[in-house]
Order: C-alpha cells, then sequence, then structure tokens
C-alpha cells in the first residue's frame, strides 16, 4: 500500500470519529506542550543563570572577614579584624590580580526634596565599576582624585531614579544620604535583580573615602578600613588556582599560623549562582520526566484506541484482504493512522507549548527561549509515540484470520 494512500485512509478513519480522535489526541497534546514549556523552561533559566554570572563577574573572587572567637564562643560572621586599604594596595601587586576593590556597605535613608527611600549605600573606589562592568547611562562615574579628597558625590542605580526623583533628571541634583549632602554626578545602566532576588539597581554608590568618614564611620580600632574586598582575576589564570593562591597570601599576611581556621572568606559568588542552578536543574529534570509520563501515558491512551479500532473493524481487515490486501498492507494502514493521530496532536501540542514557554517566561522573569531543536524534539517524541504504541495494534491487525475476521461479529 503506498504510504499516501494509507494516510488518506487514515484521516478519512479518524474524522468518522472526530470526538474520539480528539479525546485520544488530548493525552498527546498535554504531553508534547509538557515537553516543550519544560525544555524551554530550562533553556530560559539556563540563559538567565549565565547572564547573572557575566553581570557579576565570572572571574570575580570577594573576601570578608569571618568569624572570631572569644572565650570560645563565636562573635559571628564579619567580626574578625577588618580588611584594610592597606590590604586592598598589596592585593593589586598580585600576579593573577586584575583588578582590585575596597568596600564598605551600608544600609541608609536617602532624601530628595520632600521624599525618601531607605536603599543600600557602597562606598568604593573607581574599580568597583570595572570589576561589575557597570557603566553610566547618564552623567560619570567618580575617578581615582575625588576617590583620596572624599568627594561628596554620588553615582545612582535606575531605581533610585523612579523612586527619590519620580523618574525626573538627577544629574546635577543634591540628595542627602543619613543627612549627610552629596551630589549625583551619573546614573548607572539597569542590571535588574540578582539571583537572590534582591534589586541591583536600588544601590547609591559614593568614594569610599566619603562613605567611611562622613556616613558609615570608621571601625573603632582599624584606620581606613573595609569590609569586603573585591578581585578580578586577569585573563590566562585558573579561578580555583587564584582563589587558593589568594587565601594562602592572606593567611600570611594576616599572621594566621598553620592548623588555625580562618578569619576570613575568598568565595566565587558564581559558584553559589551555579550551586542553585543545579538544583534548578535537578527540578527540571524530575518536571521533564512528569511530562514525558504524560506523554507516555498519552501514547498508552493510543494504543487502546487504536485496538478498540481493530476490533470495531475486523470484518473490514477480512474484506480487504479478501480482495488482495496482504499483512504488510493491513498494517501500514493503522501504523499511519497511529502516526497521524500523534503528529496531529503534536502539532496541537507545539502550539500549546509555545503558549506555556511564554507564561512561564514572563512568570520566570527571563527571555522566551525556544530553539528549533526543542520544537523537532517534541514533534519527534509525538511521532515515536504513535511508532511504538500503534505498532503492537497494527500487527495484531495484519496477523488476523481473513475467514475468521469475514465471520466476526
Amino acid at each position: 500500500m503506498k504510504l499516501s494512500v494509507a494516510i488518506a485512509s487514515a484521516i478519512e478513519a479518524l474524522f468518522a470519529n472526530m470526538l474520539r480522535s480528539f479525546l485520544t489526541m488530548l493525552g498527546i497534546i498535554i504531553g508534547v506542550a509538557s515537553v516543550m514549556t519544560m525544555m524551554a523552561m530550562g533553556q530560559g533559566a539556563k540563559a538567565r543563570i549565565d547572564a547573572q554570572i557575566s553581570a557579576l563577574g565570572a572571574s570575580t573572587l570577594t573576601m570578608r572577614p569571618g568569624a572570631r572567637r572569644r572565650g570560645g564562643r563565636s562573635l559571628g560572621a564579619g567580626a574578625a579584624t577588618p580588611f584594610t586599604e592597606a590590604d586592598v594596595k598589596v592585593l593589586r601587586s598580585l600576579p593573577f590580580a586584575h583588578l582590585v576593590s575596597g568596600q564598605l556597605n551600608s544600609s541608609v535613608t536617602a532624601v530628595s526634596g520632600q521624599t525618601n527611600w531607605s536603599t543600600s549605600l557602597t562606598g568604593s573606589d573607581e574599580s568597583y565599576f570595572a570589576i561589575h562592568d557597570w557603566k553610566p547611562t547618564q552623567g560619570r562615574l567618580f575617578n581615582a582624585r575625588e576617590v583620596r579628597s572624599g568627594a561628596a558625590l554620588a553615582v545612582v542605580g535606575k531605581s533610585i531614579v523612579k523612586n527619590l526623583f519620580d523618574g525626573m533628571d538627577p544629574i546635577g541634583q543634591r540628595i542627602r544620604i543619613n543627612n549627610v549632602p552629596v551630589t549625583v554626578i551619573g546614573v548607572l545602566e539597569e542590571k535588574g535583580q540578582s539571583s537572590f532576588g534582591s534589586d541591583r539597581d536600588d544601590v547609591i554608590i559614593i568614594p569610599l573615602t566619603t562613605a567611611r568618614n562622613r556616613i558609615i564611620g570608621a571601625h573603632p580600632t582599624t584606620p581606613k578600613n573595609v569590609s569586603r574586598i573585591e578581585l578580578m582575576v586577569a585573563d590566562g589564570y585558573d579561578l580555583k588556582q587564584a582563589q587558593n593562591d589568594l587565601g594562602e597570601f592572606m593567611r600570611e599576611r594576616r599572621h594566621i599560623k598553620a592548623g588555625a581556621d580562618d578569619d576570613f572568606m575568598v568565595f566565587n559568588i558564581a559558584d553559589f549562582i551555579r550551586a542553585r542552578a543545579a538544583t534548578q536543574s535537578t527540578m527540571g529534570v524530575l518536571l521533564a520526566f512528569m511530562a514525558a509520563v504524560a506523554l507516555f501515558v498519552g501514547g498508552v491512551g493510543v494504543m487502546n484506541i487504536m485496538l478498540v479500532s481493530v476490533t470495531e473493524r475486523t470484518r473490514e481487515i477480512g474484506l480487504r484482504m479478501a480482495l488482495g490486501a496482504r499483512g504488510s498492507d493491513i498494517m501500514v494502514q493503522f501504523l499511519a493512522e497511529a502516526l497521524v493521530l500523534c503528529g496531529t496532536g503534536g502539532l496541537i501540542g507545539i502550539i500549546f507549548g509555545f503558549a506555556g514557554a511564554w507564561v512561564a517566561a514572563k512568570t520566570g522573569d527571563w527571555a522566551l527561549s525556544i530553539s528549533p531543536q526543542i520544537t523537532l524534539i517534541s514533534l519527534g517524541a509525538a511521532v515515536a509515540v504513535g511508532l511504538f504504541f500503534g505498532f503492537f495494534p497494527a500487527r495484531r491487525a495484519a496477523r488476523l484470520n481473513p475467514i475468521d475476521a469475514l465471520r466476526y461479529e
């Protein structure tokens, strides 16, 4: 039997029982739509994570003071002796250090006119913007001379412009940060949410010396302190090796004895994001497995209906065989019906899959990502289900005895 004739016959048979055919296809539609949605969600989430790692700096190491013990009792993270600007200066001489930035961070209240806003304050130097690959969309960034002089200048994120200036041009405007007046000289490009859910654009960045001397305050025992140091590893150096070398260097500099616990932490934020992504990936695999189960259940429904169809059309099959149809012709006919049923369900499922992926992208706040491979895999899965679950009913129909089939009531 020609394939075109078999397909035409399959379409005619399916249209003869449209409701039953649609209900049978429903399992395939749901399965294919689920597979597409889950795969698109995985791709979109991966793209978002890659963008977050790129924004944070995939080759950036962060260092913070660790815990300190007194009388056998831990005083908590950050209680150890702070780093200093001298540490920052020395770290810049390391061979693998491309850029190094010291920072102070605090929560503050910023006031502009009659509007106030609680936000995050970062005091840092000019290297901070290069490490974070953060460029201004308006105005400019402060420079090394302004950091040394403790200039009362500020660079703000987009959320500050929206909430403190109501979207008006903030360049040249004076704001008060904890009652200390500073002048806004730049607005940073939008970064969006971090992987931990915080708004990266809700920040004010000022020179480190200004933050320490006028707003946050200096540490009572450590002059020129910084609460965090970020180091961008130069190209050509292994990040893990640089992380180990940095830890050894700081152990020597802070006179930590062999076997004693470190009083500082060196970590790569990208590792945290990748660890979180691995957890999400595991969940994605579980969801994809559930989608595959839905497709499998749809295939079982197809096989069930095809077996019913073989039973209902036993006399027709006997008549075809009596008129000269071979067993292979009967098998091709019923396989064609299963393929048309699953293929049609797959095409409809792809449409619903696009819709589901769009909803997931909007909900997850990532770009819609459906590659041609996802579409082909989903359609191929539907066709494979048709072949697999249609084979047994088709073989059963092909093996019918023509005489017994003609006698069937």
